[in-house]
């Protein structure tokens, strides 16, 4: 037996690879979350003590930089200059710092498609790598990209929790256990900030559901708020976050950016000493979130503060300490990223979080498509995956997602890709010549509207290249702007002065005969023609204020008319510039769809034909985005109809789930496999290849519980009442610890995922105690014919306890890899915070003595081993364990 204190891992499918190597997947605890030791004394970041370097500046510098500015330069900086910059100080040596929104990619200041960017998997496949390592390495790619593109600040990552399984922003976030996605967004903060970017950690606090986002109001309570939610972002300031961004929602009556939580526990217990930024268009008030610890109103230049905020402070309504230390940690931010006194080389953080290099010979893509492989979760497999490409003929790959995969979530997180890498490409690509590739799309997806006009259909009416043509309009008709654009969906076209209207227009030429269906997004007075007639004509004024709906998806208003293939149509949209109501603009086009029928005669034939079949569903870009969350778990139809077709036709089937989120998989039982893939990001396609020929192992183990049918989900609400309020009545009992309270057996449980070999969990034990906690070492066995890697999560219990409790709670976790037939120890530490619970009496952690239960295995419903662990009175560690097997 050898240790296996296992980080990160090894992709290569079965090669034994680079064994050496170690990164992810700590057995030390991470910090965060129920597992973090608060008497460790970590300073980083935000916990720094007074006159300690700032990443350039001491803070007694920074103090005396802003003594320098009076009240009104001191307010100035307080709120953005535009949309994604700050406001320079020239009297200091202030430049301006650039924002960008993240965290599947680095976008920059702006929606131009032009500017293309690297595209991570999604967060919740991040979350699925429990890979700290790999995740921090992927953190430092983010980090070059914002300093390629001139980024400051990276709006990354979303550390709510996967309280819901319909929250619409699933995919954006890590996790449903605060440990998990504590541990996961430090390590990405470690990352982005080493390269000299700032890191932001957002949504503080309980942005968990999109309904109402902006005016819900999460009713929780005070121990709930600290064991769950307040958790990762505790993580994150323990790691070192330069910036937390405010929630829209309220917490228990107080708009977060008037939110006392903003002080206590942010800024006062957890000592950060970082900036808070709000969500955009968060801060509603001049009085009360000016008095409290939000630091920075964004964007700009309009807002409550600016003039009304002096005003109030000249009245002695806010305090002018307040805007002062508001003042300070901008330029403390500033420093820290290169803004002040001048831009230089990357600064690192004051902890040493050590070298974030890529792997040896893998560049950017390289550690993509590692991602894909290393994040994808093996649900289900009979024997079928790995392929065997050796015998193969012919391989049939179905389903629209094949070729046009969703790889990545909708809203303000979207970037544009370099390139794409589809699965029906990928698998063409890895395969032999002599495997034959069948493709059949299957029928029309009944949600699946019109999309913005690209290369592949339209050409510029000007130059009669492909894309389309921008122009911006005076009140009189004359052009004051003009370009040629990749695709027809333009979110924030240069509006010069005197801008009143912003048109695009196109040359379409259709493949297809038939009824086609146009669309155009936007608000207010909109108008769109083909050849000189009009289709849509009218005013449509926006329905909300949510600036996500506003600004990045405005709804399409469309017509249908008959064209024919080969015959060029010129289509012209307007939409006239109105107050509140954004700039956003898409000319969008839905070809007449196959007959169904036949589109499902078409894949069951491929499937009939094919020694075996690749199909693939997933959600669609109105089942899964921000703004809104969803109504319901199923696939869009007729997904889940193709998906019983293809494997009557041929049961050597496995189906690729593309999805951010749960859903529904009603065939599971049926289909020889089931992947999931989340949204992969730009190296999708390589990435599953490369699991579903045996190239790699699947990787990725579920940060969250998927039911097998909404209407069993223990905890499924996100839609307040009449009141605006949202009450989080299950408590501390979510995701697992839901599931495991309510006896209920879902259909994964959180960690679940199947390797490309098999394990057995041997036996248990406690280490020699180690400060503020104890180490266990779980020895476990490779029973299977390749090589591999394997989760061990390790769980405590407290039955008999004198407080409300979940059955279980993960305490610690770690990987481990071995060969055929090795036996591996995984050593798991386990923080003294991971017996604490919050008490709101004593206003404090408290460890309640007694004996606990210590779990181990490899998910949230399967573990194996079991010991006992007596806790003296005030929290003392015994001296040793009794562990048992079964």
């Amino acid at each position: 037996m050898r240790g296996g204190e296992g980080h990160g891992d090894d992709r290569d499918g079965g090669r034994r690879g680079r064994r050496g190597r170690r990164g992810g997947g700590d057995d030390g605890e991470r910090p965060g979350g129920p597992g973090w030791d608060s008497s460790r004394d970590v300073d980083e970041g935000g916990s720094r003590p007074p006159g300690e370097d700032a990443g350039g500046l001491s803070d007694d510098e920074v103090s005396r930089l802003a003594d320098k500015l009076d009240l009104r330069q001191k307010v100035r900086l307080l709120t953005g200059a535009d949309t994604w910059r700050t406001e320079a100080e020239p009297a200091v040596g202030l430049r301006r710092m650039v924002f960008s929104d993240g965290p599947a990619g680095v976008r920059g200041p702006g929606w131009d498609e032009r500017d293309t960017s690297a595209l991570l998997p999604s967060a919740s496949a991040l979350a699925a790598l429990w890979d700290e390592g790999l995740v921090r390495r992927l953190g430092a790619l983010l980090g070059d990209e914002a300093r390629r593109k001139g980024v400051h600040v990276l709006l990354a990552p979303t550390l709510n929790l996967h309280r819901s399984p319909l929250a619409g922003r699933h995919f954006e976030c890590f996790s449903e256990d605060p440990l998990l996605a504590g541990r996961t967004g430090a390590a990405l903060i470690e990352g982005i900030q080493s390269r000299g970017v700032a890191a932001t950690a957002k949504h503080y606090v309980a942005n968990d559901s999109e309904t109402d986002r902006l005016t819900l109001d999460a009713r929780i309570g005070e121990r709930v708020l600290r064991e769950l939610y307040l958790a990762p972002f505790e993580a994150a300031v323990r790691a070192g976050v330069w910036l937390v961004m405010s929630a829209y929602n309220r917490v228990n009556g107080a708009s977060m950016s008037e939110s006392s939580l903003l002080a206590e526990p942010l800024k006062g217990e957890w000592g950060f000493g970082g900036a808070v930024v709000s969500d955009w268009g968060a801060v509603r008030s001049t009085t009360a979130a000016g008095a409290a610890a939000q630091d920075l109103a964004m964007p700009g230049p309009s807002g409550p503060w600016g003039a009304e905020l002096v005003r109030a402070v000249e009245a002695g309504l806010v305090p002018e300490g307040a805007v002062a230390d508001k003042a300070r940690r901008l330029l403390r931010l500033a420093t820290r990223v290169g803004a002040l006194p001048a831009p230089r080389a990357p600064v690192p953080g004051t902890r040493a979080v050590g070298p974030v290099p890529d792997a040896p010979d893998v560049g950017p893509e390289g550690a993509l498509r590692e991602a894909v492989a290393g994040s994808a979760v093996l649900l289900e497999n009979r024997g079928l995956l790995p392929l065997d490409p050796g015998t193969l003929r012919v391989l049939a790959v179905i389903g629209a997602h094949a070729g046009d995969p969703r790889v990545q979530g909708g809203g303000s997180a979207e970037v544009f890709p370099r390139s794409v890498v589809t699965p029906l490409a990928g698998l063409r690509a890895a395969l032999p010549p002599h495997v034959r590739v069948l493709h059949a799309p299957g029928p029309a997806l009944d949600d699946a509207g019109p999309v913005p006009v690209g290369s592949g259909l339209a050409r510029d009416p000007q130059t009669g290249e492909p894309g389309v043509r921008l122009r911006v309009l005076d009140a009189r008709g004359g052009v004051l702007h003009s370009a040629r654009l990749p695709s027809g969906r333009v979110l924030e076209p240069e509006l010069p002065p005197g801008a009143d209207t912003v048109e695009l227009g196109a040359v379409l030429h259709p493949e297809v005969s038939g009824a086609w269906t146009l669309g155009l997004g936007g608000f207010g007075p909109m108008r769109l023609t083909v050849d000189g007639e009009p289709l849509l004509d009218g005013e449509f004024p926006p329905e909300t204020d949510d600036p996500a709906v506003i600004h990045v998806r405005p709804p399409l208003r469309t017509g249908r008319i008959h064209l024919v293939a080969g015959e060029e149509a010129w289509v012209v949209a307007r939409r006239q510039l109105a107050p509140g109501a954004g700039r956003a603009t898409v000319l969008a086009a839905a070809p007449p769809p196959p007959d169904p029928a036949e589109a499902l005669a078409e894949a069951e034939a491929a499937a009939r034909a094919a020694d075996a079949v690749i199909v693939v569903v997933g959600t669609t870009d109105g089942s899964e985005s921000e703004g809104a969350d969803r109504t319901g778990l199923e696939l869009p139809a007729p997904q889940d109809q193709v998906v019983r077709a293809v494997l009557r036709a041929n049961p050597r089937t496995a189906v690729v789930v593309n999805a951010g989120g749960p859903v529904e998989l009603p065939w599971r039982a049926q289909a020889g496999a089931v992947l999931l893939s989340w949204f992969p990001g730009q190296e999708a396609g390589s990435g599953l290849a490369d699991v579903l020929l045996g190239r790699a192992e699947p990787g990725g183990r579920l940060p969250t519980t998927w039911p097998a049918r909404l209407t069993v989900a223990p905890v499924h609400d996100t839609r307040p009442g009449p009141d605006g309020r949202l009450p989080y009545g299950e408590g501390l009992h979510i995701g697992h610890r839901a599931w495991l309270r309510t006896g209920r057996t879902p259909a994964y449980w959180f960690g679940h995922g199947l390797g490309y070999t098999s394990w057995a969990f041997e036996e248990l034990g406690a280490r020699e105690p180690v400060a503020q906690g104890r180490e266990f070492s779980v020895v476990l066995r490779n029973t299977g014919a390749r090589y591999g890697r394997q989760l061990v999560q390790v769980y405590l219990a407290r039955p008999g306890s004198a407080v409300d409790r979940p059955v279980r709670w993960l305490a610690g976790w770690t990987t481990v890899r071995a060969e055929p037939g090795e036996r591996v120890a995984a050593v798991v530490r386990i923080p003294a915070r991971a017996l604490q619970y919050w008490s709101p009496a004593a206003g404090t952690w408290v460890t309640e003595p007694g004996r606990y239960e210590v779990l181990a295995g490899p998910t949230a419903g399967d573990l194996p081993l079991r010991a006992v662990l007596d806790v003296e009175p005030h929290g003392a560690w015994p001296g040793g364990t009794r562990g048992v097997a079964g």
